[in-house]
């Protein structure tokens, strides 16, 4: 019987350790986007590792406010997996962010595309052409 506060301690510990981050394709795309200059920066991936040294900082910064709280009551042990917590979602909001970003920017410039079609100030060759070349731009694969 007193092996259950251990092993609920346990679970709580592994639960709240790690962000799941992004996987390696969306990181290859959020590499992909910064280099073509369209990554938006909503959080900074270093001052949520830096904040993880604070009790459950990494994890608030990140908008983990559940993992914070617990975070903030493992506190010091909770600085051997918040920094990276807090890294991990300054990154995934950065990527969720970006791909809103992307997607506005290519919807904005099919709708214009569009309306230069609608208002025959274009053909269809050239219709088709151009909305290649704008699916080119923000295609990552």
């Amino acid at each position: 019987m007193k092996l259950t506060p251990i092993i609920l301690a346990g679970a709580i510990l592994a639960s709240t350790g790690c962000a799941s981050g992004l996987n390696s394709y969306q990181k290859s795309e959020l590499r992909h986007y910064e280099a073509a200059g369209l990554a938006v920066e909503e959080k900074s991936p270093a001052l949520g590792t830096a904040l993880g040294l604070l009790p459950g900082g990494g994890s608030f910064y990140g908008r983990e406010y559940g993992f914070g709280v617990v975070n903030l009551l493992f506190w010091p042990l909770s600085i051997l997996w918040d920094p990276v917590s807090g890294h991990s979602a300054a990154e995934t909001i950065n990527y969720h962010a970006t791909k809103q970003h992307v997607s506005k920017l290519e919807n904005r410039e099919m709708d214009a595309l569009e309306d230069q079609l609608a208002q025959n100030q274009i053909d269809l060759t050239h219709y088709t052409l151009q909305k290649r070349k704008i699916e080119a731009k923000y295609d990552f694969n």
